[in-house]
Parts: C-alpha cells; structure tokens; sequence
C-alpha cells in the first residue's frame, strides 16, 4: 500500500467533546465525527469530567465515522490521540478510574502548591531558593493557580485518600484514552511536562527527578513509564477494534497534548516558527532551540513532540469560550452544535460595529488567568458600556478583547524567543472567522495566515506525528503539507485605535485586581 493511500484515526480529545477524523498521511481529513461530553463545575474551583463518558464518547464517535465508509478499513493503519492540557485522571492496577477526571480548569489544588511553594524571600508567592531548583531541572515549576496535573495528583492525595491510595498511576488525560486503548501504562515526555517532576535539561535525556518527587511528598511508583510522542505502543486491543470496527493491526502512537498537536498541525515546526491557537483556550506559541523559563509571566521551553526541541509554552484561560458565552448566555442564541460555523453569525453582526467597538471593552478572564499573569480571582467585564451600546459592539468587544488578550502575551513571547514573530500561523476554531483573523492581524500588528481547515489541527497534527512513528513522513516535510485559506496583513488605520484599546486593558487588570481579589478569594470562589 503506497503512503497515498495510507489513514490515521486521529482523535481529538477537548474541553467539550470527542472528535474523531480520518486524516491522510498528507494531512488532508477525509471525515470526522463528533460526540459532545459534558464538564461539571463544583465549588472552591472544581472542574471534573467523566473519563468513561470520554471512553464511550471516542467508540462512539469511531464507530460513526469508520461505519460510513469515507476510506477503506484496510487504509486505517495508524491511531493517534492528541487531548487536552493537565486533564487528569487516577486509575487502578486494572485501568479503571476511580473518580471523575480533575480538568485543566480545576483549581482546588492550589492551596496545597501555595503553602509547598511559600518562604521566605519570596517572589510572586515562590519561595526563592524552592523555585529556583525547579525551574534549573523542569523549565518551570508548579503554579499557583492549582491548574496543573501536580496539583490535581497533591489533590488526590490530601483530599481523596482513599483515591490516592487505591491508584496504581496518575495519568494524562492522553495517556487515559492510550490505556483504554492498548492496555498499557505509559505517557510521553511531552504529556507529563506539567506533573513537574521531570529533569528536562537534556532534551535527549529527560527523566524523573527523585528529589523533587520526594519533595512533595508522592509516590515515583504511581507515575506511568514515559516515552517520545512518535513511540509506537502497539496494536489496538482486539475487543476495542472490533468496538469500533478497525482492522486488526492498527498501531497506536504515543501521541502528544492538544498544544503540540495544534503547532505541528499548524506547519509551525521549525525553529521561530509560531502558531496562534484560538478554540476554548488560546495560546501563541513557538519552537524554540534552547531551555528558558520566564517565571514572571508563565513562560516556559518546554518537550515538544520533535525530540530535542522546546516550545514557548503559555496558555491563556479563555478565548472562543467567551463568544460561546455570549453567544448562550447573554443574547440568547443558543448552543452551538459542532457541524456549525457561529462566526458566519457573529461575524454578519459584528462587522457592522467600528473597529473598537465604539471604545467598549471586553476582558476574557471569566476563569482567571494564567499568562501574562497567574492570577486566579481575576473575573471579566465589559467595560465602557453606555445607553448607545449595541449587540454588534458586544460581539466585535469580544471579539477584539480575546486578540488585546493575546497581544497582552505576545509581548512576553517575543522577549522569550528573542526575536520578533512576524507571522503566526492561526488555527482552531477562531480561525474560521475572516474578520477574527483580521481583527487579530490589526491588534496584533502582525501577518496572519489562516490555515485551511484550521478546526482540523490538533487531529492533524496527531496524524503527522503517528505517521513520523510510523516511518512514513520526516518532521521536515511538514511545513510543505500546509495549506492556507487567506493572508491578512494589519490596516495601518487601526493601529491607534488599537493602541489606545490596550493600553486602556492593561490598565483595567491593574485597576480590577485587588477588587476581584476581594471578591473572588479562593475560599469563596464567587
């Protein structure tokens, strides 16, 4: 069979739901299809999940497309999974979870980061000498909004004992679907970076760190074996591929979080090259040849899915979720199901609002935030709201908010990398809006590609990453696999505009954040 006519089953795990698509070793996504899951928000900032809703949302979603025929079996002979960030799930000796997962939104465990992480001299809540030993071995540390898979495992173990002490291995939500999958324990190098426990120094050589393990007081024993993203873990279990209806054979890759999937499905593989990922979530990102960590502001080179590469990592909290809100909740429009583009919507009504929005602000921080600043009791607004503000001047606010946001960051990434970013790559679902991309191109005061089929990134860069592990592609072919639906260079018209607006934004964290602070302490989590 020739690499032509060669498939992966790449599955895409997000906050929402389970994608599952037939993606050609070229990167061309032949089907997809979708099943919707549900997140459970509880108080002190509990997020779970339910992993065999996950489970059964994937043999769903499956078993739909491979049933419709859109390839031959026989051509599925890869499978790759790319999932969400620091989404964690406690499982026993026979790969059954024990609880609901704890989502990249839970923060319940950042009291017990807090109090590990405090001493004096301190900075930003970081006992020095404490932090400095973390960022010299892993390129970061644990956080103190509690969001990392560290302090999901802390939360196990202080608050579910009996959890804690029934698990044979804490896992990556990624790395829960590959055990599902498979019958085996593991994770990649990539996918564990957040347990903050890894020596990354080497990029070649990256392993456990006993000392930081027995430092915070957990168990080696209970953290999965760790392997690169291309290593192949084996055939698909029997039982499951009749399930779903694959052939028997199929390869299962070790696969990477949604982050780097979405850069390699973005093309941005080289060195400085950089992606701008808007879905839930948003990030900019870049590949970067050396270890370097910004404590400051959540910067961190860390694994990425190439051997011996870092990325920029950073995440912003929310982004697309903020037009989904709106969209929900404050006009009333409804859900959004999956097979629907909302920004034909949106756009229809925010294109008749000036850039600016008529000076109306919106700030995306409905979850805190991580990047430029770790702050968690920081809320949103719209700010500047008047009589003779429309819904087109809320939509485009939102809209413009998410790229200041993402300029906010910018800033941070470029002094990171050294360099300036004069083109980003745009994926996810933000991606699909034509004036988005514009807006960001005038906020951002950069070039903005629009990759085509950009809701299609982390899937395909599950695929590029199987079909390296399976022999079938080099990692510098990549780039020449992309294609792009659109250029938008920035309206040198905007740019005072846009200036003033950020400049205003910057100034409304420091003005909001103690208020919210008062508000929204952890304790309360209002």
């Amino acid at each position: 069979m020739s690499i032509s006519d060669k498939h992966i089953l790449a599955i895409d795990h997000g906050t929402s739901g389970v994608k599952a698509s037939l993606v050609s070793m070229k990167g061309k996504v032949r089907d997809y299809a979708y099943q919707k899951t549900e997140m459970f928000f509880l108080p002190e900032g509990g997020a779970e999940q339910d992993p065999q809703e996950w489970w059964d949302a994937l043999i769903s979603a499956c078993r739909r497309l491979i049933e419709r025929g859109s390839v031959p079996r026989e051509s599925i002979v890869g499978m790759c999974v790319s999932s969400t960030f620091s989404s964690t799930v406690a499982v026993d000796r026979d790969g059954r979870h024990l609880m609901n997962a704890l989502s990249w939104m839970d923060s319940r465990g950042g009291k017990y980061v807090r109090e590990f992480m405090k001493g004096f001299p301190s900075i930003l809540g970081y006992h020095v000498p404490k932090a400095l030993q973390w960022v010299r071995k892993t390129a970061g540390g644990p956080t103190l909004s509690g969001k990392d898979d560290i302090a999901h495992m802390l939360l196990f173990q202080k608050e579910f004992p009996q959890v804690y002490k029934k698990a044979y291995k804490i896992l990556p939500s990624k790395d829960f679907f590959n055990l599902k999958l498979t019958g085996k324990f593991a994770a990649s190098f990539d996918s564990m970076t957040l347990f903050w426990v890894s020596d990354v120094r080497d990029p070649h050589n990256i392993r456990y760190d006993d000392k930081l393990i027995a430092s915070l007081g957990i168990d080696k024993e209970k953290l999965p074996d760790m392997y690169a993203s291309t290593h192949v873990l084996g055939p698909v279990l029997p039982e499951v591929a009749e399930a779903i209806g694959l052939p028997e054979g199929v390869m299962v890759v070790e696969g990477s979080p949604d982050h780097q999937c979405a850069a390699m499905g973005s093309g941005a593989v080289g060195d400085y090259q950089a992606h701008l990922y808007v879905g839930t979530s948003s990030w900019i990102q870049c590949i970067v040849p050396f270890k370097k960590t910004d404590i400051f502001h959540s910067i961190a080179s860390l694994p990425t899915s190439i051997p011996g590469k870092f990325s920029s990592v950073n995440e912003q909290d929310m982004a697309g979720g903020c037009l989904s809100l709106l969209v929900q909740n404050v006009l009333g429009i409804g859900e959004i199901k999956e097979d629907e583009n909302p920004f034909e919507m949106l756009t229809s009504i925010a294109q008749t609002s000036p850039p600016g929005a008529n000076n109306l602000i919106f700030t995306p921080w409905l979850n805190g935030e991580r990047t430029p600043v770790d702050d968690t009791t920081i809320r949103g607004c719209l700010f500047n709201l008047s009589r003779t503000s429309t819904s087109a001047d809320m939509v485009r606010a939102v809209m413009e908010g998410v790229a200041l946001n993402v300029r906010w960051s910018l800033k941070y990434v470029e002094k990171f990398a050294g360099r300036r970013l004069d083109t980003l790559n745009f994926v996810g679902g933000g991606a699909r809006s034509d004036l988005w991309c514009q807006i960001f191109a005038d906020v951002l005061d950069r070039t903005v590609r629009q990759v085509s089929d950009p809701v299609a990134a982390n899937a395909r860069g599950a695929a590029f990453i199987a079909a390296v592990g399976l022999g079938e592609i080099e990692w510098s072919r990549i780039p020449s696999l992309i294609q792009y639906r659109a250029t938008y260079t920035p309206n040198p018209t905007n740019r005072k505009t846009y200036d003033t607006l950020f400049k205003a934004f910057t100034d409304l964290y420091k003005a909001h954040k103690n208020i919210c602070k008062r508000l929204n302490s952890v304790e309360k989590n209002v």
